[in-house]
C-alpha cells in the first residue's frame, strides 16, 4: 500500500513515567532535553520510522597519505606517481535517536473549554495530521474540524484533515507541541491524528493505526484509542500540575439513535471527558555516513607494498585485518614486523589501532606489506557491537598491479557469486494433480454445505480443522504411494499430458513465493528488466514463484494509487518490459503473480464540487463506482463492505458494471501479460465473496491477500493470546471460499515478541499447535517476515534487527507457503537462506506439513515437521531425540538449528 495507510508501528509502548537508556527516570524539565545520538541495540521495540534521515558527517577532502613516526617504513613518503591502486568507499551505519510523544487533554479556561495538545522532544520538523469524527459518523471516517478549533498555520488537506506544524511556544522550551482548543458542546465525537516527520517524511501512528481521543463515551474502542485510563503528572515545561477533572454525565440512555440529531442530543449527556497526560516512546533512525580510503603502491628500495588506509572517522578506530595469497581471500596472517599498536587476534587476525591525524579530522596508518600476498583483507572496528564493512562483506584489496581492477569491479568481487545450478528434481505433480484436485472440489463442496448449516464459529473451526487433516493424510497416501519415475518417464509423462488445472488459489502446496521488488525499486526506471537478469538465479536457488510490483500507471510511483487500470507504463517499466519478464521467469520454470490494486483508484476528473470521483481511460466509470460512505470522496454507491482507504476513492464492488469491468482487466491481464496468479492488496476493503467472484472468472494458479490489520496488545504489550486477530484472517478466507491464501500477519507479530523479548513460549498456543493462521489453516497461510511495507525504506513494522534468520528458520521448516522478501535474498542472508531452501525442498515440506511441537519455553522452541526435519530457535539447549530415528545436523545460525531424519 502507500505509505499513508495505517500500519502497526509500535510494538511496544509504555504510559507515562518511561526508563531511558541509562536505567534512571527523568521527568522533563524546561531546562533538559532528553535527546541523543547513540546505538540502540534495543530500538526495535520502540516505534519505528519507515524512512532513514541522512547525516553527514565531517570529512578531510584531503588524499594524501598520513605517516606514523614510528618506523621507517611507515615514514616512506608516498609519490603519486607510484600508486597503481587508489578508491574510497562509502561506510554507512544506523544509529537511532530516543524521544517521546507526549499527548495531553486537560480542562480550559472553563469546564465547557478543553485542550488537545501534543509534543515531541526530538528536534524536527514535526506536523500534525489531524481530523475529527462527528457524532453519527460510522467507522474510522475524518473531517475538517470548524475553522475556530485550527491553531495559526493550520493547512487544509482535501476535504478530510487538517496539517499543523508543531512549534516552540515558549522562548526556552524545549520541545514542539501543538495545542488544539474545542468546545464540548460542539458535535466532535473525536479527533483522530497522526504524526509526520516532514524531513523523512515518516508517520508516527498508534499501534498501527490512528490516534484517536474520545470525546463521548460511546465510541467503540478499536485499539488505538489514547486515554482512556488516566495517568496524571507533569506535562514537560512550564504548564504545572494537571488536576484530576471529571466531569459527571448522566448515562442512563439505553442505545444512540441513527439520526443525527437524536445523536446530538445524547451526545451531550454521553460527555464524560477525563484529562490524562500520556507519554510514548519513539525511535527515529538517522544514517552516519564516512568514508575510507585506500591507496597501495610499491616501495622501490624494498620492493614491499605499503598500503596506506584514512578514514574521516574520529576517534578509536580498529582496523581488523588479514592477507591472502590468492583469490580464495583465505584470511592469514602474515610475518612481523607489525603497524606500531598492533596485537594478535585468536591467531586469525590482527588488529591495528589507527593513528589520528592532526587537527583530530580523522586518523590514519600505513601497513607494510611482503610481495607473496595476493590482498589486504579487512573490516573496521568502532566498537563490540559497531563494524563497517563493504556491502556486508570483507573488504577487499588488491596488493598486486596485475591485479588490480576498477573500482566498480572490486565491488562486484565482494558480492556473493551465483549459486551454482543444481540438478533440477522432477516433479511428480503431474500423476497426481488430477486426483488432488477432484479431492479439492469435494473438500470445498463439503466445506460450503456445512458452513451454511452451521453459525457456530467454534464449529466452523473445527471443520477447518478437519479437513487439514483429511489434506494432510491425503498428501502422506500421495507421497508413499505414487510409483517411482525415472527421470526420462517423467519428462516424457510431461510432454504427453499436460499438466492439470488448479482453480483453488493455492497452488500444489509445494510452492515458495519470492517478493521480487521492494518500496525503492521504481526508481531505476528499469526494474523489470534488472529483474529479468536474475530470473535464473532465483530459480536455482528453488523459488518457484515471484511477486511482481503492482503494473499499472499509478499516482505514486511505487503504483499502490492506481488510475488508468489498462495503462501498463509505469515506474518499473513499460508493458513490452513487462511481457518480456514474465516470459523470462517462465522460461525458468516459475509462475509469475501481479501485484492489483482492486480496493481503491485514482479519479482523472473532479466532479461539479471539486471532488476527485469521475475516472477516465478505458474504464470511465463515474461516481456511482464509489462506495457512498466514503466522506472524502462523495460517492453515489452503495456503503463499503470493508474498512476505507482514504487516500483514494474507495470503489463499490457490490455495482454489476465494477464487478464485470475488474474481471475482464483481470482475465485480460492473465491472457495478454502471462501472469499466473495474483497478489491482492488491501482486502480488508471489501468482502471476500467479491474476491471469490474475481478468481473463479480468472481461475489462478496462486493467490494471496493482504489482510492486515493490528495485533492486540495491552498497554504496548501484545497479548498472550491472538485467536481474535487470526480469527478475522480466518474470516476472509471463509468469505473468499478458500479460493485465496492470505499473509499470516499473525504469525509475523508473534515471531516479533517471541525472538525480541526471547519469550519463545509464544510460539505454541493453548492446544500445542502453531499460533498464527498457520496453526488453524496451513494451506491458505502465506508466512513473511518482511516486505515492501514492514521493511524496506519504510520500515512500517521492522522485523527484529538481527533475528531475521530466526525468523526464516522458522517459516521455511513449517508449514504454510513461506515468502522470503528480496532484500534478503541479495544481501549477507543468502548463504543461509539458500541452506534453509534447500532443506525444504529436499524433504519436500508443503502447506500442509504436519508440525510436532515438542518445547516452547522461555528461551527455546524446538519443532518436528513431518518426522522428516528438526529444528530449534532461541539460545536455549536442544537436540531431536536419539531413539529409532537418526537425525544429522544440517545448518545452523545465530540462535538457530537444523536437522535432518538420516
Amino acid at each position: 500500500m502507500s505509505t499513508v495507510t495505517i500500519r502497526p508501528l509500535l510494538p511496544s509502548c509504555r504510559r507515562a513515567n518511561l526508563n531511558f537508556r541509562d536505567r534512571t527516570e527523568i521527568l522533563l524539565k524546561p531546562n533538559y532535553i532528553n535527546y541523543s545520538i547513540k546505538s540502540a541495540p534495543n530500538a526495535r521495540r520502540f516505534c519505528s520510522f519507515k524512512k532513514l534521515q541522512k547525516i553527514t558527517a565531517s570529512s578531510s577532502t584531503s588524499t594524501s597519505t598520513s605517516t606514523s613516526p614510528a618506523t621507517s617504513a611507515d615514514t616512506t613518503p608516498v609519490r603519486p606517481g607510484d600508486v597503481f591502486f587508489k578508491e574510497t568507499f562509502p561506510l554507512k551505519r544506523t544509529h537511532a535517536v530516543e524521544g517521546k510523544i507526549f499527548v495531553r487533554l486537560q480542562k480550559g479556561k472553563d469546564e465547557k473549554n478543553w485542550q488537545l495538545s501534543v509534543g515531541c522532544n526530538i528536534p524536527g520538523k514535526w506536523i500534525l495530521h489531524w481530523g475529527v469524527s462527528f457524532v453519527g459518523d460510522n467507522g474510522s471516517e475524518w473531517d475538517q474540524p470548524p475553522k475556530k478549533m485550527r491553531p495559526p498555520g493550520s493547512v487544509s488537506i482535501k476535504d478530510y484533515a487538517i496539517e499543523t506544524p508543531l512549534k516552540k511556544l515558549a522562548e526556552g522550551d524545549v520541545f514542539d507541541q501543538v495545542k488544539i482548543d474545542f468546545d464540548t458542546r460542539s458535535d466532535i465525537a473525536a479527533i483522530n491524528f497522526v504524526l509526520k516527520d516532514e524531513e523523512t517524511g515518516a508517520w508516527y501512528q498508534h499501534r498501527g493505526r490512528d490516534f484517536k481521543v474520545p470525546l463521548v463515551d460511546y465510541l467503540q474502542h478499536d485499539g488505538n484509542v489514547i486515554g482512556t485510563k488516566s495517568t496524571f503528572g507533569l506535562w514537560p515545561g512550564a504548564l504545572g500540575q494537571l488536576s484530576k477533572m471529571i466531569l459527571k454525565a448522566d448515562t442512563s440512555q439505553s442505545g444512540i439513535q441513527d439520526s443525527s440529531s437524536e445523536s446530538s442530543e445524547l451526545k451531550q449527556e454521553n460527555k464524560h471527558l477525563e484529562g490524562f497526560y500520556e507519554e510514548l516512546p519513539i525511535v527515529k533512525e538517522i544514517i552516519i555516513e564516512n568514508t575510507v580510503s585506500v591507496s597501495v603502491r610499491k616501495c622501490p628500495e624494498t620492493a614491499k607494498t605499503l598500503l596506506n588506509l584514512e578514514t574521516d572517522l574520529t576517534g578509536d578506530v580498529v582496523v581488523h585485518w588479514g592477507v591472502c595469497r590468492d583469490d580464495s581471500k583465505n584470511w592469514e596472517i602474515p610475518a612481523e614486523p607489525y603497524p606500531p599498536e598492533t596485537i594478535v587476534f585468536k591467531n586469525k587476525a590482527l588488529r591495528t589501532l589507527l593513528q589520528p591525524k592532526e587537527g583530530g579530522k580523522g586518523c590514519s596508518r600505513l601497513f607494510t606489506l611482503d610481495e607473496e600476498f595476493a590482498g589486504f583483507l579487512f573490516v573496521l572496528k568502532l566498537n563490540e557491537n559497531t563494524w563497517l564493512k563493504c556491502m556486508e562483506n570483507d573488504f577487499y584489496i588488491p596488493l598486486t598491479s596485475s591485479s588490480c581492477l576498477p573500482a566498480e569491479s572490486v565491488q562486484e568481487m565482494l558480492i556473493p557469486g551465483k549459486a551454482e545450478e543444481t540438478t533440477q528434481e522432477v516433479s511428480q505433480t503431474a500423476y497426481t494433480a488430477g486426483i488432488i484436485k477432484e479431492i479439492r472440489n469435494l473438500v470445498s463442496d463439503f466445506s460450503s454445505d456445512i458452513s451454511r448449516k452451521t453459525k457456530s464459529k467454534e464449529a466452523q473451526k473445527s471443520i477447518l480443522l478437519e479437513i487439514e487433516k483429511l489434506a494432510a493424510e491425503a498428501y502422506s497416501i500421495f507421497r508413499t504411494t505414487a510409483p517411482t519415475f525415472f527421470e526420462e518417464a517423467a519428462v516424457e509423462l510431461e510432454e504427453s499430458k499436460p499438466p492439470a488445472k488448479i482453480t483453488s488459489g493455492t497452488g500444489t502446496g509445494f510452492e515458495i513465493l519470492c517478493q521480487g521488488f521492494n518500496w525503492e525499486s521504481h526508481k531505476s526506471g528499469r526494474w523489470y528488466m534488472e529483474l529479468k537478469e536474475k530470473a535464473t538465479e532465483l530459480s536455482s536457488l528453488g523459488f518457484s514463484v515471484i511477486w511482481l510490483p503492482p503494473p499499472t500507471e499509478s499516482v505514486s510511483p511505487e503504483g499502490y494509487m492506481p488510475r488508468d487500470l489498462y495503462n501498463l507504463s509505469s515506474r518499473y517499466g513499460n508493458i513490452d518490459e513487462l511481457k518480456d519478464v514474465v516470459n523470462k521467469f517462465h522460461d525458468v520454470g516459475m509462475k509469475t503473480l501481479g501485484d492489483v490494486v482492486l480496493n481503491h483508484r485514482c479519479a482523472h476528473y473532479q466532479n461539479q464540487n471539486g471532488v476527485w470521483n469521475i475516472f477516465g481511460g478505458r474504464l470511465n466509470w463515474d461516481d456511482r463506482a464509489v462506495v457512498a460512505d466514503d466522506p472524502h470522496f462523495q460517492g453515489r454507491g452503495n456503503k463499503s463492505s470493508g474498512d476505507n482507504f482514504h487516500a483514494a476513492p474507495n470503489i463499490d464492488h457490490s455495482q454489476d458494471f465494477v464487478r464485470k469491468d475488474i474481471k475482464e482487466w483481470l482475465c485480460w491481464l492473465r491472457n495478454e501479460i502471462g501472469y499466473d496468479g495474483w497478489r491482492l492488496d488491501f482486502v480488508r476493503g471489501f468482502w471476500g465473496g467479491y474476491v471469490k467472484d474475481y478468481l473463479e472468472a480468472t481461475e489462478p494458479y496462486f493467490a494471496v491477500g493482504e489482510y492486515w490489520d493490528s495485533l492486540s496488545y495491552t498497554y504496548g504489550e501484545m497479548d498472550n493470546n491472538q485467536d481474535a486477530h487470526r480469527q478475522r484472517i480466518i474470516d476472509w478466507i471463509n468469505a473468499a471460499s478458500g479460493t485465496a491464501g492470505a499473509f499470516d500477519v499473525t504469525t509475523k507479530g508473534i515471531l516479533h515478541s517471541a525472538l525480541d523479548r526471547c519469550e519463545y513460549w509464544r510460539l505454541s498456543d493453548e492446544k500445542g499447535k502453531p499460533p498464527g493462521v498457520v496453526g488453524w489453516w496451513p494451506s491458505r497461510a502465506v508466512t513473511f517476515i518482511e516486505n515492501h511495507d514492514t521493511g524496506s525504506t519504510q520500515g512500517h513494522w521492522r522485523f527484529p534487527g538481527g533475528r531475521e534468520m530466526q525468523g526464516y528458520a522458522y517459516i521455511l521448516t513449517h508449514p504454510g507457503t513461506p515468502s522470503v522478501f528480496y532484500d534478503h535474498i541479495f544481501s549477507h542472508y543468502r548463504q543461509e537462506i539458500e541452506a534453509l531452501l534447500s532443506v525444504r525442498k529436499r524433504n519436500k515440506i508443503h502447506c500442509r506439513s504436519r508440525v510436532e511441537i515438542v518445547k516452547a519455553e522461555r528461551d527455546v522452541y524446538a519443532a518436528i515437521i513431518d518426522e522428516k526435519v528438526a529444528m530449534k530457535l532461541g539460545p536455549g539447549h536442544y537436540e531431536p531425540p536419539s531413539g529409532s530415528q537418526n537425525w544429522s545436523f544440517v545448518t545452523e545460525g545465530r540462535d538457530y538449528k537444523v536437522w535432518e531424519a538420516a
